[in-house]
């Protein structure tokens, strides 16, 4: 068996409630109210998250994208963490979190112009409570602790419903990054309000987890005085209640919190990645096994409380949010040159009005009324490379 099963089977300390046979279980400390109504929503979200992000990699393999990080096999361990957020908390993901975007209302289209090298997202971060996408490995987890930080200033705490807290998303490999050290130590030192989210996929890139810490990830927080708690990044009802206590902690003033989602990246770390080249088919096929949706799935089918004819709606509304992806993707104007200044200050300088200019009017010079000016563009910009 491989090494990630092995931890998974073998850890007393995973926090899980529904078994890949679609059985559940209460767990005695993070209890979850669990009607059909949620199982059925959670299901939903699932399936849509999962089918624009299949979408992602088509467009990306098509030509459409310059890249897509696809996040197959992590829908629980995001639809269960987004959906724990209140609409006065605070999100800060890395580059992979679509399913966090989704439960914070941002439209998926938002997220193509990232990956399509045209804009950084479209969303407004304060309205949304959903920062910008970071590529920079860990860097967000230092953003969110200063945000918390000043949520805890700001007297936000509290055991009302105005309270708020913070949670961030990172990997397994950025555990390994300078970033989220300090950021924990900060947070710890601080008391700040805010939930780290590890989602332990098992890969960073081509180097697996166990080559990157001796000691279970969640196991890590002990040394910064913090709770860590293990949850089973496939399962979603124990997702959402060990992501639910852990904000009310934080909300509360207990903060911080560790969460290690464990979980598996059933594709390529992004669409310029080979997985074939360093793990093995038959890791990915045991880990089907332990599906996220298809549990969810089970479970609602085995209790009756979903037919064939529910879990076909679903299927029709997500290859509609797909096909909506697909257009929105195919229809987007790529920018002009000048849009290389416009972005750089809110108020344009002199010296950029200067070197706009100057650079559109070299581009003139290569404008050929015979062909199109975007292979102008492209012939210039070889020629000024050569």
């Amino acid at each position: 068996m491989i090494a990630g099963l092995r931890a998974i089977n073998a850890s007393p300390n995973l926090v899980s409630m529904l078994s890949p046979e679609g059985v559940l279980s209460q767990h005695p400390d993070f209890p979850l109210e669990v009607t059909t109504d949620l199982v059925k929503s959670l299901y939903r979200d699932m399936c849509l998250v999962r089918r624009f992000d299949r979408e992602g990699n088509a467009l990306q393999r098509q030509g459409q994208l310059g890249l897509w990080v696809p996040l197959l096999g992590q829908e629980a361990a995001q639809i269960g963490a987004g959906r724990a957020l209140r609409s006065a908390d605070m999100a800060f993901p890395s580059y992979r979190e679509h399913g966090i975007a989704w439960c914070r209302g941002v439209d998926p289209t938002e997220l193509l112009g990232i990956f399509r090298g045209i804009d950084f997202g479209t969303w407004n971060p304060a309205e949304k409570k959903f920062n910008n996408y970071c590529i920079v490995i860990g860097n967000q987890v230092l953003n969110a602790v200063g945000y918390a930080m000043g949520q805890k200033l700001d007297g936000v705490l509290g055991d009302d419903d105005a309270a708020e807290a913070t949670m961030t998303f990172f990997g397994d490999g950025a555990t390994s990054q300078g970033d989220v050290h300090e950021a924990m130590v900060f947070g710890a030192a601080f008391n700040a309000p805010v939930v780290f989210y590890c989602q332990n996929n098992q890969w960073a890139i081509s180097e697996p987890v166990e080559k990157q810490t001796r000691v279970p990830l969640f196991a890590r927080a002990a040394a910064y005085g913090i709770p860590g708690i293990r949850v089973d990044g496939n399962d979603v009802l124990a997702c959402l209640a060990v992501s639910e206590w852990a904000m009310n902690e934080c909300r509360t003033g207990n903060g911080p919190v560790m969460i290690e989602a464990f979980t598996y990246r059933m594709d390529a770390h992004t669409t310029s990645d080979d997985p074939s080249r360093y793990r093995l088919a038959d890791e990915t096929q045991a880990w089907k096994l332990l599906d996220p949706i298809e549990r969810v799935k089970a479970y609602l089918a085995r209790n009756g409380l979903a037919d064939a004819t529910y879990f076909d709606e679903v299927q029709a509304e997500a290859d509609e949010l797909a096909a909506r992806f697909r257009k929105h993707c195919i229809e987007l104007e790529s920018p002009g040159p000048e849009r290389i200044f416009s972005k750089v200050y809110a108020e344009q300088t002199q010296q950029l009005r200067d070197q706009e200019a100057a650079y559109l009017e070299y581009l003139d010079g290569f404008v050929d009324p015979e062909i199109s000016s975007t292979e102008s563009v492209a012939g210039a910009q070889a020629g000024a490379r050569s």
